[in-house]
């Protein structure tokens, strides 16, 4: 986080440098009282006028002029600096920068986005899609504008640091993407990101394949090689094309305006409970459901209509988006 300009510091410490000095001066010189004294120093640096508190000698008087000059002078000086601060808008990102300091401190299980480049820009635009908060870790402060426009709340720094994943929350996280150009950096981070949160789950990203196999040794949870993925795309569009077409269209929040796809966890109070997937999917108009995932087994793709579902059990359903809204309200 910036702080403010160094001159609104220097002010306030010569405001009080003064002040101590002054009441300290009045007290030696005119043996006032520490009340009397600092009461005479106000009202001298102040030059509001009122009548000294008791009368004053020549060494007094010499004393006042040197303290009204003196305040006169710092004075200016602060309203210099704090001028410079508003019409600089420092200030104003002072306190912006607090205000998102504070929004950090109150999320929980939020996602920690290490890294705001063309990849980390894709994974932000998506989570903010869908209504998950994200923190973004960002090294570059040239990229703070666009952060800004786009509403993100940001840390600025690298997460190499631990300081700056303490900022972003990294204790409180249920997620962290390691979205940064440089493999040793994206192992380090993901290291670091699990002996401060062993609860977090960790997807990074792998520039190359000696990068995506020391990710896996780190432990990630979800290692990713994008020029995999793009490759496997192009080439999946050219020997399979209408299954492409097929994922595309059913891609979560990406469909058509009827058709989507869509996870939902059945909580223990749910009237799904107990009923067979069957069932299910004959209340619900155009709905299949396609996975269940139960706990710690592994996931079961198509299960068969006789399958009763449990509180805790994640479906993945795809159908007419009414339905699946209606399923998600269940």
């Amino acid at each position: 986080m910036n702080r403010l300009p160094q001159r609104i510091y220097y002010a306030i410490a010569a405001v009080l440098v003064l002040i101590i000095v002054a009441t300290g001066g009045y007290m030696l010189i005119d043996h006032m009282t520490l009340l009397e004294a600092l009461y005479m120093t106000i009202i001298t640096i102040s030059t509001v006028g009122y009548e000294e508190v008791k009368p004053l000698d020549d060494a007094g008087r010499i004393f006042t002029i040197f303290v009204i000059m003196t305040g006169v002078g710092t004075a200016f000086y602060v309203f210099g600096a704090v001028t410079e601060a508003v019409v600089g808008g420092q200030l104003r990102d002072f306190v912006g920068r607090n205000s998102m300091h504070h929004k950090i401190a109150q999320l929980h299980n939020h996602v920690i986005l290490c890294g705001y480049g063309r990849f980390g820009r894709v994974v932000a635009e998506e989570l903010r899609r869908n209504d998950r908060r994200a923190v973004v870790i960002e090294n570059d402060p040239a990229k703070e504008p666009e952060l800004m426009r786009a509403g993100e709340l940001f840390v600025l720094g690298s997460a190499l640091d631990e300081e700056v994943l303490t900022q972003a929350g990294i204790e409180r996280a249920a997620f962290i993407v390691v979205a940064t150009a440089s493999d040793p950096d994206n192992v380090y981070i993901s290291l670091s990101a699990r002996s401060r949160n062993p609860r977090i789950r960790i997807y990074a990203r792998a520039e190359s394949e000696i990068g995506l196999k020391h990710l896996r040794l780190a432990g990630v949870d979800g290692p990713i090689s994008s020029y995999q993925w793009s490759a496997m795309r192009i080439a999946n569009a050219i020997t399979r094309p209408s299954v492409v077409d097929f994922l595309g269209l059913i891609l979560p929040g990406r469909g058509n305006e009827e058709i989507d796809i869509e996870e939902v966890t059945i909580p223990p109070q749910s009237p799904l409970c107990g009923q067979r997937i069957g069932d299910i999917e004959g209340a619900h108009e155009r709905l299949r459901i396609v996975a269940l995932k139960r706990g710690n087994e592994a996931i079961a793709l198509v299960p068969a209509p006789t399958t009763v579902v449990a509180a805790g059990d994640l479906l993945i359903a795809i159908g007419a988006r009414a339905s699946l809204e209606r399923l998600g309200a269940d």
